[in-house]
């Protein structure tokens, strides 16, 4: 018998890519396309869904001809992607009516303002906070300023999607309309504690149930591919919004256990277990996942900018060529000069919520050098996340023993020994960095029987570099007063 592999689709926010796993979850192949965002105003971000296709389709024909492999040796599909990004479809043409709206537009906060006194009622149900961040109030933007969409929605002629919906929908030829539970929990208007969509939410932001997609488990069957998407019907069989395909990925299956994920944002996600609990610290509770029916909870810190920092220094201010150069450039100073960076370019997510601050440089001198302002990018991606660390602990019953990381910025050792030497936490770089991919792979192979448990999939989780803390805890608690004055500094 030939080969066999399970692919996996990770569309993300500034590129799509497909990765071809084997049944050992070791990566085969990889093919990758950059995807272009669209800034209209400032605070919003827009990607084209049609080119999200396009890229979808490019970079899967691109890693099978790469690895020569045949689409028939690819026994199932794992989904996973940038989440709370939306798009709404017409049924019969299934063409969008408007750009998909990114994570990271803001256009909606003032919405979000005026339905504060909602907000206590809305964590209880979705364990989200009101803000521009999630799904619900973008679709209601687009209902509510697309000419006719309303009408439309009204004779139930639309489709929202979270990206892996839409995905789904022209995968299958517009046969299925589904998500995933971890997708439906970050749009604001699924109740994560009844696990159904909320007709009190759907009225508040005045959206029809029938716009909305079937939920369903993180490992079964979705749907099977179009003949022509690859040559061959493959049946799509894990899906997971980006952050928990990483949890899954980084095998945190224990209450307790954290994975912090380094990509445009940082997202860090906790286990913690069976039991729905609302955070008291601006953190959000989420689904980590769900599996034949059972349901695991998660408190996540979601930050905005990480690695989009240091696109900014490249692309923005043209003091690096490339990400990779940062390593070297924080090591050639002592210290970051006095200088911190607050990334706040599109509002601060956890803990503080506030959408209306904006990034700054604090502590420039005469003496400072690009070297100094690309050190205080790294580490303010430490600071945000101990931020999230200690609102994590206060929030839950379980102790945080280690790190597991994931993400572009971790090939980054000084960076990891950073937030290990800033969280006073062991830090672990697994062996796989792919986790996302891997995530939506390992919910895919599940269902497929090609991974027989959650066991197995703990066994196959290797660390490849553990750091931990050596910074003393003066020095340690010195730096971390000079981003808690930073911050102060861009709060409105």
């Amino acid at each position: 018998m030939s080969q066999q592999y399970i692919l996996a689709i990770d569309q993300g926010t500034t590129s799509t890519r497909a990765i071809l796993f084997d049944l050992r979850g070791q990566v085969e192949g990889v093919a990758q396309q950059e995807l272009t965002l669209y800034y209209p105003h400032n605070g919003w971000a827009e990607q084209n869904p049609e080119d999200i296709w396009r890229d979808t389709q490019l970079v899967c024909r691109d890693v099978l001809e790469q690895s020569d492999i045949k689409a028939s040796q690819v026994i199932a599909i794992g989904i996973t992607n940038q989440r709370e990004t939306t798009v709404v479809w017409d049924r019969k043409t299934g063409q969008p009516l408007y750009n998909a709206i990114v994570w990271q537009d803001r256009r909606t906060a003032d919405l979000c303002q005026k339905l504060k006194s909602h907000e206590a009622s809305v964590q209880q149900k979705t364990g989200l906070l009101l803000d521009p961040y999630f799904s619900g109030t973008k679709i209601k933007w687009i209902l509510d300023n697309v000419p006719g969409a309303r009408e439309k929605a009204k004779k139930g002629e639309l489709a929202f999607g979270t990206i892996d919906c839409f995905l789904l929908w022209r995968l299958t030829g517009g046969k299925v309309h589904a998500t995933d539970i971890t997708n439906a929990s970050r749009t604001l208007i699924y109740n994560i504690v009844k696990q159904d969509w909320d007709d009190e939410l759907l009225s508040m932001l005045d959206i029809p149930r029938s716009m909305l997609p079937e939920v369903k488990d993180n490992s079964c069957l979705f749907g099977k591919t179009m003949t022509d998407f690859l040559g061959s019907e493959i049946p799509v069989t894990g899906m997971a919004g980006d952050q928990q395909a990483a949890l899954f990925g980084q095998a945190c299956f224990k209450p307790g256990m954290v994975k912090s994920t380094y990509g445009t944002g940082c997202f860090a996600l906790m286990n913690i277990g069976k039991d729905f609990r609302a955070s008291k610290n601006k953190m959000l509770t989420t689904v980590g996942y769900r599996l034949n029916g059972e349901l695991t909870y998660a408190i996540e810190g979601s930050i905005f900018v990480a690695g989009a920092a240091i696109q900014w220094l490249r692309d923005g201010l043209k003091i690096i060529k490339s990400a990779a150069e940062t390593e070297a450039l924080a090591m050639s100073v002592a210290d970051n000069g006095g200088v911190y960076m607050v990334p706040g370019f599109t509002g601060l997510g956890a803990p503080y919520w506030n959408p209306k601050a904006r990034g700054a440089l604090v502590g420039l001198t005469r003496g400072t050098t690009s070297a100094h302002i690309v050190r205080a990018a790294l580490e303010a991606q430490a600071y945000q996340t101990l931020d999230l660390m200690q609102a994590m602990a206060d929030d839950a019953d379980h102790a945080i023993d280690e790190m597991r990381v994931d993400g572009g910025m971790v090939k980054n050792n000084w960076v990891c020994q950073f937030l290990a030497d800033m969280t006073s936490k062991p830090v672990l770089r697994p062996a796989i960095v792919e986790t996302t991919a891997l995530g939506a792979a390992y919910l895919a192979g599940l269902q497929v029987k090609a991974f027989a448990s959650l066991e197995d999939i703990q066994k196959a989780w290797v660390c490849e570099r553990r750091f931990a803390p050596v910074m003393q805890q003066e020095m340690q608690q010195k730096l971390y007063t000079g981003w808690q004055h930073a911050v102060k500094q861009v709060l409105v």
